[in-house]
């Protein structure tokens, strides 16, 4: 019996044992674990921020409210600009002779031609390959096909009449020859100075490109230095630098320039122009016209109202078509739309030291029948010369 009650003790002691462990690890289970402990991190620097410096800020005295100066508002503040200065009046040189003053420049492009000529005539036997050598010389100088035939014939009569040829006489007669072609006896005269009135009028027209607003500002120094009063009308309104171009140039010689609105009407900007050039006693007003193309049919007809809304004033004196000497014989299609338009008379033209195509000159006074007045033989602002027939054909044929 005792064995039984020990047996019993012992069983219950071991069922107890066992509960109490199962009890233990069901709490241990539901239990959640320990926040782990924050780890000691010391925190990297502070960058800048956009506009700061990057070292630390200091510490600086700053002024209060009533430290500062503030102004009382009894009066503005008036800044004083300094006064524009007026720019300074140039005193051109003198026109006379300037074409033979010149005349280096304007060689050395133009004696491939009078040295060519040269060259040919004094061969020993002048066959017909040579005459055809020389009218080709004369053809790509663009002299033309009439003028380069009508100067062979001429040649080839006086060089049989001559027979012998040496270098002066064959020079002196290609210089005779080229005058005549040229033309001696045309009237190269600018007319500014009508007898009846003040003041002389002149339109200035040509193509985009062609150095027309530079040619009347030069012209204008032309006028200027021999003693003429000079208003300049800025009627080219549709290139947007055309007036301030022109009237620059005036500034520089004591003209006044005439201007209307961008886009306007340069009809109205002429009109204009005419009038104060009588208000003030000016002996000449030039008018810079837009350079409008030759194939705009509408563009050339407002040319034509141009001149027609001048001569509501008076008379227009003279026309002169600027022509690029470097364009050759595409200047002659130019021309002849021009000539369409307004009664062209006078010939400017640009560029001539740039080309070996001096025959040009023959060329347009053929097609229109008017001659050339002025030539340009650079980019200087005294660069535009009356034109010489006899200081020209030196040019072409040297020394």
């Amino acid at each position: 019996m005792d064995i039984v009650i020990l047996a019993v003790v012992i069983a219950v002691v071991v069922l107890g044992a066992l509960g109490g462990l199962i009890v233990g690890s069901r709490r241990k289970k539901q239990l959640p674990p320990p926040p782990p402990a924050a780890p000691d991190i010391t925190a990297p620097p502070a960058e800048p921020h956009v506009g700061d410096e990057a070292e630390t800020p200091r510490e600086e005295p700053r002024r209060t409210i009533e430290e500062v100066d503030l102004p009382d508002g009894s009066a503005p503040v008036v800044v004083e600009e300094p006064p524009a200065e007026a720019p300074e009046i140039e005193i051109p040189e003198p026109t006379a002779g300037r074409l033979v003053r010149l005349r280096t420049r304007l060689s050395r492009s133009q004696n491939a031609l009078g040295k060519g000529l040269l060259t040919l005539l004094s061969r020993e036997h002048l066959d017909e390959d040579t005459w055809e050598e020389i009218e080709d010389t004369l053809l790509t100088a663009d002299v033309g096909v009439q003028p380069t035939q009508e100067l062979v014939e001429r040649l080839r009569a006086r060089v049989m009449v001559l027979g012998t040829r040496t270098p002066d006489e064959l020079r002196t007669l290609l210089r005779e020859e080229l005058i005549t072609l040229v033309g001696r006896d045309m009237d190269r005269t600018v007319k500014t100075e009508p007898e009846d009135r003040k003041p002389g009028i002149v339109m200035v027209v040509g193509v985009n490109g062609t150095g027309k607003t530079t040619t009347t500002g030069k012209l204008a120094r032309v006028l200027v230095a021999d003693g003429q009063s000079v208003v300049l009308g800025a009627a080219d309104t549709f290139r947007a630098a055309a007036a301030d171009q022109l009237q620059t140039w005036g500034e520089r010689v004591g003209a006044h320039t005439v201007r209307g609105p961008e886009a306007g009407d340069p009809a109205s900007v002429a009109f204009d122009a005419v009038k104060e050039g009588k208000e003030m006693g000016a002996n000449v007003v030039l008018i810079d016209t837009a350079g409008r193309l030759h194939t705009k049919t509408g563009l050339m007809d407002e040319l034509g109202k141009v001149k027609r809304v001048v001569e509501k004033h008076a008379p227009v004196d003279e026309v002169l078509l600027v022509l690029d000497a470097t364009t050759g014989q595409n200047g002659l299609v130019q021309a002849r739309v021009f000539s369409e338009v307004v009664d062209i008379t006078g010939i400017v033209l640009t560029k001539l030291d740039g080309t070996a195509k001096g025959g040009i000159v023959v060329a347009v006074q053929r097609e229109l029948g008017v001659p050339v007045k002025l030539i340009g033989l650079g980019e200087g602002a005294d660069d535009l010369a009356p034109f010489e027939p006899e200081a020209f054909v030196d040019a072409l044929i040297g020394e």
